[in-house]
């Protein structure tokens, strides 16, 4: 792991991006933003699953004209995403968001940009540059030969620059594309010329199981190398997915603690233990747990007593039976069929004597 490059600091909110700060999750709201109920219920269950920025998408002057509402109605910073109206910008400004997403490829050229950020920054509100391979700017893919991490990486240092000519510098950048070595490539060039905070994510990454392969591996060579203020997982899946993976990926890399961290044997024919429903069933009734917890689930008697001993609190099974260790230590043999009760009953107590 590299060191975490320094970029500048920015506030969004009650958080800040960049610098020392710690990297942030977030999502998108897949509601239809006119539905205000929906997206503040939308947006309140990713606040219960550990989302700290929320983004919604703003198509025309009635989703604009709601936001306000949102705001009032919700707690996490919301940023307005908006493509090619400059008089959405400047509505959803008026709302009071507290951050504001524009897309170079589709804004409308420089003038229209200068009008927003002259806005924002009357207003104290930052913009995010984002930039995606799917839209970018018809001169860029033509000298390029395509949406190339080159092309990604210019048209944000183009705009980047612009902004930072006319005064404005609360800026967060983003460069997606759904091709991994071109999304990474992308941020190298550009954070090797500038420092402002970056917003990382593999864009249109797919359903639940490819998509999560993909953002982690895209997102962990960027957070490896030390690039990443904010992250998003994006999933053609329920948002709340976005951020569970978005945490496992963090957790992983040990860059964030939320939540427990749990590990569990792929079985074998050595396994006397429902191995795979006891792991799920662990996963099913910790999903809300925020502690962090490092939690083993190990079918048999090869590596199951030493992962569990490293473990806060583990099962290394055996025939039909296994043994509870809290903190390296084994406690008395328990039936297959009372496990995750007794694992369950362990946890509770570690809580308890944290809380």
């Amino acid at each position: 792991m590299h060191e975490r490059r320094k970029t500048r600091k920015i506030e969004v909110g009650n958080f800040s991006i960049g610098g020392k700060s710690p990297i942030l999750v977030q999502s998108m709201a897949k509601t239809d933003t006119r539905d205000v109920k929906a997206t503040v219920e939308q947006i309140k269950r990713l606040e219960l699953a550990g989302c700290e920025l929320v983004r919604v998408a703003v198509p025309d002057e009635e989703a604009a004209s709601v936001l306000g509402e949102i705001r009032d109605r919700t707690n996490l910073p919301l940023v307005a995403d908006i493509h090619f109206k400059l008089t959405l910008a400047l509505k959803a400004l008026d709302q009071g968001v507290d951050k504001i997403r524009i897309n170079p490829g589709n804004i409308g050229g420089r003038e229209k940009l200068a009008l927003i950020a002259e806005k924002a920054k009357d207003k104290g509100v930052p913009m995010r540059v984002g930039v995606n391979a799917g839209s970018l700017e018809k001169g860029l893919l033509a000298y390029h030969g395509g949406p190339s991490p080159e092309a990604l990486s210019e048209s944000a240092l183009v705009y980047t620059s612009y902004l930072e000519d006319i005064g404005f510098n609360d800026i967060v950048v983003s460069m997606k594309s759904s091709d991994v070595p071109t999304t990474v490539r992308a941020y190298e060039i550009f954070s090797n010329k500038a420092h402002y905070p970056l917003h990382i994510g593999i864009t249109a990454a797919g359903t639940i199981l490819p998509g999560s392969i993909r953002s982690s591996v895209g997102l962990g060579i960027l957070l490896s190398e030390g690039l990443g203020d904010t992250v998003r997982v994006s999933l053609t899946s329920d948002p709340v997915d976005e951020v569970r993976v978005a945490y496992e990926i963090l957790r992983t890399l040990g860059l964030r603690q939320r939540g427990p961290i749990i590990i569990s044997c792929p079985t074998c024919g050595r396994c006397e233990i429902d191995v795979i429903r006891l792991a799920e069933k662990v996963q099913e009734r910790l999903e809300s747990m925020v502690e962090p917890l490092k939690v083993a689930v190990m079918g048999c008697m090869v590596n199951g007593p030493g992962e569990a001993r490293e473990a806060d609190v583990g099962i290394a099974g055996g025939k039909g039976e296994g043994v509870v260790f809290v903190h390296g230590t084994p406690g008395k043999k328990v039936k297959e069929s009372s496990l995750l009760d007794a694992l369950m009953d362990q946890i509770r107590k570690i809580r308890e004597m944290s809380a």
